[in-house]
C-alpha cells in the first residue's frame, strides 16, 4: 500500500483495508443512517431508493474518484493539491479555490460535533437507565436535551476529544486502527438491528414499503424526488470539501482509484441501504410514521423502543451504532484539516491537532447554544444557528465544492482530463472510460448548477 512514508516523509496508510475503511468511514455518517431513512420515507418509498442509486452512480462515484485522484497525484490536501496540479498561470487561482473548498470542513465541524454529543448523550442514556430514559416522552426529552446547554456542550466535547485523541496517534496507529475497529463494529452492530428490526411482527409492511416500488408518489413530485435523490447521492460519500483528497494523499499506486472507488462506494451503499432494514420494519410494527423527518430517530424510533420488549438494550444498540457512524466521520474530517494544515504550515501534528481540536469546540459553541439574537433582535427567525450551518453547507458548500474540483480535473486551466485519467486508471484494476470525459465534461457540471439552483428556490 502506502507504507510507512512517501519520499518526502509524508506518513501513509499502511493496508488497503485500512484505506478502504478509513476512506468509507468517512462517507459513512449521519447521511447513511439518519438523513437517507427520513428522505426515503418523505419520497414514498423503493421507488426513490431505484432513483437514489442511479445518480449515485452518475454524481457521487465520479466526484469521489476526482477527490482521491486530486490528492494522490500531489500528495496535499485539497488546497496545495490544486495549487500544484494547476497550470502555472493559474495556480494561485485555483489555491484560493482550494482554500474555500477546504472551509467546508471547518463549517461541517462546527454543527456536526453537536449532533454526534447528542448521539453520545443518548447512547449513555440508554445504557444507565434503559428504556426509561424516554420514559417521559421522546419529544420531550430531546426538547430537554436542545434545552440544557451544559449537557450538549458536554457532549460536543466529548466528541472533540475522542477525534483529538485518535488523530494525536497519526494517521497509522491513530485514524487508521481505530477507524478500522470502528467500521467493523458498525457493520456488526447493523447485521444485529437488522435481524431485529426484521424479525418483529408487523415488520413486511416496512420491508414491502422499502423494497417494492410503488411509482405514484414519484410521479405526484418527479422533479423534487430526483432533486432530492441528487442531493443525497452527493451528500452520503462526503464529496465537495477535499475531505477524500488527504486520503488519496496518503495511498499508493498499487491499486486503481476507479476500483477503490466503486469499493468505497459499494460499502457506503450497503451501509445506507441495511439502514432501512432497520428503520423502516421497526417503524412498521409500532405504526410510526416514517415521514418524521429529520426527527426521525431522535423523537420517533426512540418510541419504538419504549413499546419494544429489551427496549433499553436495543436503544442502546441503535445510539451506539449512530456514535460510531458519526465518530468515524468526525475523525475522518478532523484528519483532513490537520493534514491540510500541517502541509500548509510545516507544523507538528500534535500541535495541529491541538489547535484544530480547540478551534472547532469553539466554533461549535453557536450551535450548541442556538445563537440567533443580536442586540435583541432575532437574526434567523425559525431556525436555529444549526439548521443554517446546515442548510448553507449541504446545499451549497458541498455542490459548489464538487464543481471545483470537477473543473480542475476536466479543463486545461486546471489539471485537465489527460491527467485525471491517468492518475485515477493508474494502479491494478479498472480504469475511466473513455465515454466518462464528454459526461464530466459537459454533463456533470451542469447537473451541479442545477442543484444549486434547485436550492436557491
Amino acid at each position: 500500500m502506502g507504507g510507512q512514508a512517501d519520499s518526502a516523509g509524508r506518513e501513509g496508510l499502511k493496508s488497503r483495508l485500512g484505506f478502504l475503511m478509513v476512506a468509507a468511514g468517512c462517507a459513512v455518517g449521519l447521511g447513511n443512517v439518519w438523513r437517507f431513512p427520513f428522505i426515503v420515507g418523505r419520497n414514498g418509498g423503493a421507488a426513490f431508493v431505484l432513483v437514489y442509486l442511479v445518480f449515485l452512480a452518475l454524481l457521487g462515484f465520479p466526484l469521489l474518484a476526482a477527490e482521491l485522484a486530486v490528492g494522490r497525484a500531489a500528495r496535499k490536501g485539497i488546497s496545495g493539491a490544486l495549487r500544484a496540479l494547476a497550470q502555472e498561470r493559474m495556480r494561485k487561482f485555483w489555491y484560493v479555490v482550494g482554500c474555500v473548498v477546504f472551509a467546508g470542513n471547518v463549517l461541517l465541524m462546527a454543527y456536526y460535533t453537536s449532533v454526534g454529543g447528542w448521539l453520545l448523550r443518548y447512547t449513555a442514556g440508554y445504557a444507565v437507565q434503559g428504556a426509561s430514559f424516554t420514559g417521559a416522552g421522546a419529544q420531550a426529552v430531546f426538547d430537554g436535551l436542545l434545552a440544557d446547554p451544559i449537557v450538549c456542550t458536554l457532549a460536543m466535547l466529548a466528541a472533540v476529544a475522542v477525534a483529538v485523541c485518535v488523530c494525536l496517534a497519526g494517521v497509522q496507529r491513530g485514524v487508521e486502527r481505530t477507524t478500522k475497529w470502528m467500521m467493523l463494529s458498525l457493520l456488526a452492530l447493523l447485521g444485529v438491528l437488522a435481524v431485529k428490526a426484521l424479525s418483529l411482527p408487523g415488520a413486511s409492511k416496512g420491508v414491502a414499503f422499502y423494497l417494492k416500488p410503488d411509482w405514484t408518489p414519484f410521479l405526484e413530485h418527479p422533479f423534487r424526488t430526483c432533486f432530492d435523490a441528487m442531493g443525497q447521492a452527493f451528500f452520503t460519500l462526503s464529496v465537495g470539501v477535499g475531505c477524500m483528497t488527504i486520503f488519496g494523499s496518503y495511498v499508493g499506486r498499487e491499486h486503481s482509484l476507479v476500483t477503490e472507488s466503486l469499493w468505497i462506494t459499494a460499502i457506503d451503499t450497503c451501509v445506507a441501504l441495511l439502514a432501512g432494514l432497520v428503520v423502516f420494519p421497526a417503524c412498521a410494527a409500532f405504526n410510526v410514521d416514517v415521514t418524521a423527518g429529520p426527527g426521525l430517530i431522535f423523537i420517533a424510533l426512540p418510541e419504538v423502543f419504549a413499546h419494544m420488549d429489551g427496549g433499553g438494550l436495543w436503544g442502546t444498540v441503535f445510539f451506539l451504532f449512530l456514535s460510531l457512524a458519526a465518530l468515524t466521520t468526525i475523525i475522518a474530517v478532523f484528519e483532513c484539516i490537520i493534514g491540510g494544515l500541517m502541509d500548509e504550515l510545516r507544523w507538528p501534528r500534535g500541535r495541529t491537532t491541538l489547535l484544530v481540536g480547540a478551534a472547532v469546540a469553539v466554533l461549535s459553541l453557536p450551535a450548541v447554544f442556538g445563537y440567533n439574537v443580536w442586540r435583541g433582535v432575532e437574526l434567523l427567525p425559525g431556525r436555529t444557528i444549526l439548521d443554517v450551518e446546515d442548510f448553507v453547507f449541504s446545499q451549497y458548500w458541498l455542490t459548489l465544492g464538487a464543481l471545483a474540483t470537477c473543473v480542475f480535473c476536466t479543463r486545461a486551466s486546471g489539471w485537465g482530463w489527460k491527467g485525471f485519467s491517468y492518475e485515477v486508471g493508474a494502479g491494478a484494476g479498472l480504469a475511466l472510460p473513455r465515454a466518462w470525459e464528454p459526461y464530466m465534461r459537459w454533463i456533470l457540471p451542469v447537473i451541479l448548477l442545477g442543484i444549486v439552483c434547485e436550492s436557491l428556490r
